[in-house]
């Protein structure tokens, strides 16, 4: 039961990442100093996506759940878990690359929005 609960534990804040690292940027709008831990978390999932790797978490959960008596699973976490909930099945690496694109993309905007409404705030106190 307890390797059981430690594999879900990761499997939690492995969701959690993901979800930081897509939407963190918004996060970030609503406090700064989340820019500080969204940003490499950004760079490490941008460059996980584009090059093909595998998260250090997925290796750790399959350990996890095999300990605990479960047949684990073959591939990457979004394989297995997100895979088939949200992407057509076949994720081709020329999709992956192309996710991974547009999640560093879209918080490029965030970032360039936030940017923007702190430079316009400036202009405005400073005149």
């Amino acid at each position: 039961m307890g390797w059981r609960l430690a594999a879900d534990a990761v499997l939690i804040a492995h969701l959690a990442f993901i979800l930081f690292a897509i939407f963190g940027g918004l996060a970030v709008l609503w406090r700064r100093w989340l820019l500080w831990l969204h940003i490499p978390t950004l760079a490490w999932a941008t460059l996980v996506m584009l090059n093909g790797w595998l998260c250090p978490l997925t290796p750790l959960e399959i350990e996890l759940r095999q300990l605990a008596g479960d047949a684990g699973y073959q591939g990457s976490f979004i394989a297995h878990y997100l895979l088939p909930l949200i992407y057509p099945p076949g994720l081709t690496r020329p999709v992956q690359i192309l996710l991974g694109a547009g999640v560093f993309g879209f918080n490029l905007l965030v970032y360039g929005g936030l940017l923007w409404r702190i430079r316009r705030r400036r202009k405005t106190t400073g005149s």
